[in-house]
């Protein structure tokens, strides 16, 4: 078959000359396509006839990154491009511990995604679901485990990473243990039920040589990355005030999240945190003040031990004032808007997994208000954070969101709780550093 038959650009660039040598010889192994299916066949069968299989897989170190060249018009919209997943064998390993709905419905699907990061075992106190799961991701039986072989993970070469997903009461254990087995270690929001608990868990990490990473997804996030960029340049002026607010209505009240002994509290360590960890984020300064209430509905079986409601002021040294909300019995609110000068910039939603929505708007010279929405593609929030989390622990880096986070916000919600409790605001700790509890930030994901 000729170049012309097969409507090839004779000027096409010398670089793509495998590629053409690659579809004149493809008929040699035509049969191989019909017996393994694709082109893969045809590249077997190409290598096998010539013994060139060394050449077109070469072992070794070297780029692995692949570009293809552009083939729509410059109207059409442009593809996300190539993943280019660090190979496996480069990938740093993660445990996953616990197999709850965030572990099956997020996180495992998100290591599926990921360019630096791969699962590499599960910790589960069920075994036949675990065995049910490690089936569906190829794990070794080997690699699985229970809590009471949790330890022996420090005999796993291929797990460099423990990520704790599992009751808030049980982080600090874990934190603890996977540490002296000698692995670093990502933990789920809180970081703990005290701040007392977080600073073991930095402690026992620092002590082991180990980094510690509290999972904050929403600071890994592109569109809420933008809203963060936007402030700190002051692009409607100077922010005065935040409003956040997030609700949902939950369900069973004899789930972990509604005992106080597992939880450590209601709506504010679960879902009122994000507002808390967003507004700091955004900012990059820490509150000076902090005043709120507490209202649980009177009879509802959910809120025997745990809170319902919280609302809660923070005032910033700049003199912004944030106002947040959240709630366990109200129908689903996840959102936050930025006042400043000349505009505002919001997110709604702001703190769900999918489906994120940001907007702004200023007023002209006119006083014509413009509103316009801000497209950034969406990319899934849990393969960002631990790809950080990954690149940190190969490039020998400070997380973005380190242990020292997880404790500042866990003193904050503190205060939370103990203003509502005294009935009026209380002081917190000067803080003049901006950024003072993060470490290196993100590289944008490509």
């Amino acid at each position: 078959m000729s170049d012309n038959q097969l409507n090839l650009n004779p000027e096409e660039p010398a670089c793509d000359a495998s590629r053409r040598q690659f579809i004149n010889h493809a008929g040699r192994g035509l049969v191989a396509i019909g017996v393994t299916g694709g082109l893969l066949g045809a590249v077997s069968a190409e290598a096998a006839s010539t013994g060139t299989a060394a050449s077109l897989w070469p072992q070794g170190s070297g780029p692995t990154d692949v570009q293809l060249p552009e083939i729509n018009a410059k109207t059409e919209p442009k593809s996300a491009g190539v993943p280019n997943p660090r190979p496996v064998d480069q990938r740093v390993g993660y445990a996953v511990v616990g197999l709850g709905h965030l572990s099956l419905e997020e996180i495992l699907p998100a290591l599926s995604q990921s360019k630096k990061s791969k699962l590499a075992a599960l910790v589960s106190g069920s075994p036949d679901k675990m065995q049910k799961i490690a089936r569906q991701y190829g794990i070794k039986p080997e690699n699985c485990y229970s809590y009471a072989t949790y330890d022996k993970l420090k005999d796993n070469k291929e797990v460099d990473v423990i990520y704790i997903v599992l009751p808030n009461s049980m982080h600090m254990e874990y934190t603890v243990r996977g540490a002296k087995a000698g692995k670093h270690i990502l933990c789920e929001k809180p970081m703990a039920t005290s701040s007392k608990e977080c600073e073991k868990m930095i402690e026992a990490c620092e002590k082991a040589g180990r980094k510690l990473m509290i999972a904050y997804r929403i600071q890994y996030e592109p569109m809420n990355r933008k809203v963060q960029e936007l402030v700190r340049n002051k692009t409607y002026g100077q922010t005065k005030m935040i409003e956040a607010m997030n609700c949902q209505n939950q369900g069973d009240p004899n789930q972990w999240r509604q005992k106080k002994a597992l939880a450590g509290g209601g709506s504010l360590p679960d879902v009122g945190l994000y507002c808390l960890n967003t507004v700091r984020f955004l900012l990059g300064e820490e509150p000076s003040e902090v005043t709120a209430q507490v209202y649980s509905t009177p009879g509802d079986p959910r809120f025997k031990e745990v809170e319902e409601n919280v609302t809660f002021t923070l005032r910033f040294p700049s003199g912004v004032l944030a106002n947040c909300a959240t709630g366990y019995g109200s129908y689903n609110a996840k959102r936050y808007r930025v006042y400043s000068e000349t505009g505002w910039i919001q997110m709604d939603p702001a703190f769900t997994y999918h489906g994120l929505k940001l907007e702004r708007a200023n007023a002209d010279q006119e006083g014509t208000e413009n509103k316009a929405q801000v497209n950034i593609g969406e990319k899934n929030q849990f393969a960002l954070e631990m790809d950080h989390f990954s690149e940190c622990v190969k490039e020998n880096k400070r997380p973005y969101t380190p242990g020292e986070e997880g404790l500042q916000d866990q003193r904050i919600m503190e205060a939370i709780y103990q203003s509502a409790k005294d009935g009026k605001p209380v002081k917190l700790p000067a803080v003049a550093k901006q950024d003072a509890f993060r470490g290196s930030p993100p590289v944008a994901s490509k």
